[in-house]
Formats: C-alpha cells, structure tokens, sequence
C-alpha cells in the first residue's frame, strides 16, 4: 500500500513537473524577439511570392514578355513644367496648351535625359498626356524597352502625372473623382474656413508593379496643390490624408506590401504636411533618405526641396544604399530650359528583404 502510495506521490511530481516546464516554455518564446535564420527568410520570402500571386488573379504579363530587370531596378521621378504637345485640346482652354507654347528643342532635352537615365521606371509631372509620352518613346527610344504606360488624365486640366515602364504594370487606382477636405483658418479673418476640392486629385493615382514572380510594389505618382498659405497646405494635407487612407486599406489586405511614393509634393521636408506624410500617427509610414539640404528647385539655383520618392517601411530595406540622388543631365542653363525642377533617381533591389521591426 505504501509503495503504491509513493509511485502516485512521484507521478503527481513528475506531471507538475512537465506542466510548469511546458508553462515556462511558452512564456519565454512568447517574450523572446524572433531571429530568422537563412532556411526561415527564403521560407518568408515564399510566402511573400505566394501572396503576390493572390493579388495577380486574372493578371498575365504580355505574351512573349521577358523580364531584363536583374537584380535591381531604376525609378525616375521629374516635374518637367507644362510639357505639351503641338496640338489644342478643344475641351483645355489654356494658351501654353493651345498652341504648344515654349517647347523648342525641349522633346529633345527631354529624350537625351530619358536615355542618360536610362530608368526602368520613369514617373513625369506636368506632363499633357500619356499618348504624348507612348509617341516619344516610340520615336525616339524605340530600343529602351518602354512599352507599358498609364495616367488619370484629368478631364479640364492639361498638367498630368504619367509613367513609362519597362515592367509589366497592373491595376491603375485613379482618384480624380476624390473629394477631399479643405479645412484651414483663415490668414486675414481668423475665421475657421472648411471647404473642399476635387479639381486636383487626378494628379495622384496608384498602380501595382509586377517586377518578377517574387517581387511588387504599389507605385503612387504625386502631384499635390502648388503655393503658399493656409489654404494651399490644407489642400495639401487633405490629399495626404487621403492617401494615407489608401494605404491603410492596402495593408490591411496585406501587411507585407512594398509602398512607393514618387512625385512634387510642393512641400518642403519640414512642412506640416510632409511630416503627415511621413508619419502622422498612421500606421503607415514613410521614409525620406535624403538631408534636408539636398534641394531640386529650381533647376539652375536650387534652394528648396518639394520632390521626393518615398519607400514604406517594408520597401525601405530593398532601397539600394546611396542610390537616391539630385540628378544634372545637362549644365545647369540647359537643365533649367528643359524644366524648373531636378530630377530624382533611385534604385531598389527586385526581391524582398526580411527586416525585423
């Protein structure tokens, strides 16, 4: 009786035992901070490729398509200031636009820029339409590779935002028919002044980038309200808001996407609302990799920076180290006859990058 006694005392110990080792166990692996080993990352990266093609459903690339990317790929965003064609759109009434105003030898310029870049990715502003951009490169960059291109093309307005991609391109997120807040006080009354605008959100639009079966990233073009005072900013900071939107709703569909912002946002690094845009309490953040003493306007005596192109935290560590750069094609009277501000260049690596955050 006593020895049975005594093996039930030692099994009751040794059950104790195992349960509050298994209790310990889960605590630590909970508090611990995970480490991936090189077999666990490819094991991530699969995954990423698994949910790239949950969000290709119905999307092919062209039929004979052959992906010459590499191991990194080149962005160029530029305000090119009112680059029109010779030819009046009856539905714009603009004299520049009309008659194709002060564009001598500036397709030129602009084609001998595209070819010194020689970006996988190019991402105009102020440009008057994306036929016009097909036509130029079908003229005078027929072996660069360009064939897929795309624009919000506004329905009143001649100044767009425009890419030109070597990349197959996906689902355009055109938000023209946006309407955003305008909420300000007002300089001269004090009075608080709430309107709202939806003039100008053709110039911001999204699009997936499908650089390889493991590799994607959503690209924003931008072009925000130009000038100074309390209105412009508003208007300014309700487009970001927006946007912020958008990508709160991106990643909620999936937490790993790559973000890429690229255009003028007519804001200088320590404004209100670029700082919104970095971070604004949103789980969305951006990040801006050049110091603030690095300026694109204007082109021939640069003294403020309102260009950027801005990686999201996943996409930050996939940015080649030092690759953002103010670009001269030209010396600097040439370069300011062909537009007012300076071209950005980037390049990021084409797969992703396991960054523990």
């Amino acid at each position: 009786m006593l020895k049975i006694c005594f093996k039930e005392m030692n099994l009751n110990v040794l059950l104790k035992s195992i349960f509050l080792l298994a209790i310990c166990t889960i605590l630590l692996n909970a508090c611990s901070v995970k480490s991936f080993t090189p077999e666990e990352t490819n094991q991530n990266q699969a995954s990423n490729a698994i949910a790239v093609e949950d969000f290709k459903k119905g999307i092919v690339t062209p039929k004979g398509y052959k992906d010459t990317t590499g191991d990194t790929l080149k962005i160029l965003s530029w305000n090119v200031e009112h680059f029109v064609d010779s030819h009046d759109n009856p539905y714009t009434q603009n004299r520049r636009e009309n008659g194709g105003e002060r564009m001598e030898d500036r397709i030129s310029l602009l084609v001998d820029a595209l070819k010194k870049a020689d970006a996988d990715i190019v991402v105009l502003q102020e440009f008057e339409h994306v036929q016009f951009l097909r036509q130029i490169a079908n003229d005078s960059l027929p072996d660069m590779g360009y064939r897929f291109f795309a624009d919000n093309e506004s329905i009143n307005w001649y100044m767009n935002v425009v890419v030109m991609s070597r990349i197959p391109l996906g689902i355009i997120y055109g938000y023209g028919a946006v309407t955003t807040p305008v909420e300000y006080i007002d300089e001269e009354s004090g009075e608080e002044k709430y309107e709202t605008q939806s003039m100008i959100n053709t110039r911001l639009w999204s699009i997936d980038v499908f650089v390889n079966d493991e590799y994607s990233f959503l690209l924003t073009g931008v072009h925000l309200k130009a000038g100074r005072g309390a209105r412009n900013e508003a208007m300014r900071l309700g487009q970001i808001k927006f946007l912020k939107g958008q990508y709160e709703r991106f990643l909620k569909e999936n937490s790993e996407k790559n973000i890429l912002a690229a255009g003028d946002f007519n804001a200088t690094p320590d404004s209100k609302e670029f700082q919104f845009m970095l971070d604004g309490n949103s789980p969305v953040k951006f990040i801006d990799n050049l110091a603030d003493s690095v300026f694109t306007h204007p082109a021939d005596a640069p003294k403020w920076r309102i260009d950027y192109i801005l990686p999201n935290e996943n996409m930050q560590a996939e940015l080649v180290e030092n690759s953002l750069q103010v670009k001269y094609f030209f010396d600097k009277v040439t370069q300011r006859k062909l537009a007012d501000h300076l071209p950005l260049v980037a390049q990021f690596v084409t797969k992703d990058i396991v960054v523990e955050r």
